[in-house]
This record gives structure tokens, C-alpha cells and sequence, in this order.
């Protein structure tokens, strides 16, 4: 039996090299290693954005630590949720996760290759499709291809069109399909989402606070929807006083400042 720094009494080991996080929300917590890369407020962002029903059989492409899959179970009613993970080390970590959290009976790490999704799931088996891809397209310097951080970051193990196309092909008809990105890839996203038949609905823009330019932006589509894209209000990350906007507290389910 092991415990973490906080006293836990469980099963699960925590390693020498990582730390276990609350994400102040129903007493869901993450295990993270100190010197990997460490899930963003882009994350949570996305969780909230999805809309997830009651029974829904979702996957997270790129799941990394796990942290959208169990914000999702414990945000919503979704029957499954699958997290797929190319990196062996950071899928086991995020198994670890799932078990802290009790979550065994709803979600399930896999650790598998985007491009190779449907090998493993077949075609049109989930209702909603989430992915917080690599940002970088590659071409962009030298990169360690062996490190956690640089996998999660660029476009090493899978470009945006692998990750629109696996969508595409997971999803059943009318599906739903959620993404966050930069801004400045918003042609390629938009032109590879309808290539795929993945229509965009809803497009918000994250702003780091009001009158700055936006830095993230979340995008919803369905799968063989019809033309009509919505935008929504701008989200802003901080208020003109510097502290974090009212939406964002909402966000994270309390008051004060949310955990980054």
C-alpha cells in the first residue's frame, strides 16, 4: 500500500518523480510528473466546452495525463470515455489517474496511434470526439522526438489532418467533434474539418483578458451537419483589474484564483 505527499491511503503508486494535483472539482486529483509536460487551463477550457449527454460514448485523442477524460466523467454523464495515448509511459500514468479517481467502470486509457484509431475502435462507434492536438507543426527546429513535452507539443506522432481525419471516422452521424487550437491555424482547421465532413458549428476565441488578442480558440463540429457556423461571445481568461474573469471561476466551480 503507498500513500502520496498529501497522506492518501491507496494503491496507487506515485513515483519519485511525480505529484499528485486537485482539480478542485469533486475531489478529482491527477498524477503529473514534475519535469513532463503538465496539463494548461486549455484542458479543462475544452472540457467545459464539450456537450456531453447522458450515456454518451466519448473519446480523447491525445489524451496525455488523462486530465480531459476524468474531468469529463466527473463533469458529465457520459457513459465511456476512452483516452488514446501514443506514449506508453504517459498512458500508464494516466491509467493511474483513472484509478485514484475510482473511475475504472467509465473510463479506459488506451495506448495506441491516432492514425491507427480505427484498427482498434472500427468506424462510427462514438458520439463525441474531443482532442487537444499538438499546436507545432512540425519544420519548426530540431525537436527530441523522445521527449514527452516535444510529443505533446508538436506535430511529431500526428499532423491536424490525422487527427480531423481519425475524428471524422469515429464519429457516427451527427456526432460531435471538439478541438482547441491557436487562432492562427484557423484556415487549416476549417478547410481540414469540412475535407472530413466534420461541419463547424460553434467557434469561441480565448483571450488572455478584454482588448488583447485571442490565443486559443475552441471549435465544435458535426459529423455531416449541415453549412452554419455560430460565434460565440469571446472568453476571457483574466478581467480588466487582472484577476480571473467571473466565466472562468464558473469554469472551475469556485471562487478565488483556478489552478493553472
Amino acid at each position: 500500500m503507498n500513500t502520496d505527499k498529501k497522506g492518501m491511503d491507496t494503491q496507487i503508486d506515485i513515483l519519485e518523480n511525480e505529484m499528485v494535483d486537485d482539480l478542485q472539482y469533486k475531489g478529482l486529483r491527477l498524477i503529473q510528473r514534475k519535469d513532463g509536460f503538465r496539463f494548461g487551463m486549455d484542458a479543462v477550457l475544452l472540457a467545459n466546452f464539450a456537450d456531453i449527454k447522458k450515456g454518451d460514448r466519448v473519446i480523447d485523442l491525445g489524451t496525455g495525463t488523462g486530465i480531459i477524460a476524468v474531468l469529463l466523467a466527473g463533469k458529465t454523464e457520459a457513459g465511456t470515455v476512452v483516452g488514446l495515448e501514443i506514449q506508453p509511459e504517459v498512458a500508464r500514468m494516466a491509467e493511474r489517474s483513472v484509478r485514484l479517481n475510482g473511475l475504472e467502470d467509465r473510463v479506459k486509457i488506451v495506448v495506441g496511434d491516432i492514425k491507427k484509431c480505427h484498427e482498434y475502435f472500427g468506424r462510427a462507434k462514438f458520439n463525441v470526439v474531443i482532442t487537444n492536438p499538438p499546436y507545432i507543426p512540425n519544420g519548426g527546429g530540431l525537436v527530441n522526438p523522445s521527449d514527452t513535452k516535444a510529443v505533446s507539443r508538436h506535430e511529431l506522432k500526428c499532423t491536424l489532418e490525422d487527427v480531423v481525419a481519425a475524428g471524422s471516422g469515429l464519429l457516427v452521424p451527427g456526432g460531435q467533434f471538439v478541438m482547441v487550437h491557436r487562432p492562427e491555424r484557423i484556415a487549416d482547421i476549417i478547410c481540414l474539418m469540412r475535407s472530413f465532413k466534420l461541419e463547424p458549428k460553434y467557434l469561441r476565441f480565448v483571450h488572455p483578458s478584454p482588448y488583447k488578442k485571442p490565443n486559443l480558440l475552441l471549435i465544435k463540429g458535426m459529423k455531416g451537419g449541415r453549412p452554419e457556423l455560430k460565434m460565440m461571445a469571446p472568453l476571457y481568461i483574466h478581467d480588466e483589474k487582472g484577476g480571473y474573469s467571473k466565466e472562468i471561476n464558473e469554469i472551475y466551480g469556485r471562487e478565488g484564483t483556478p489552478i493553472e
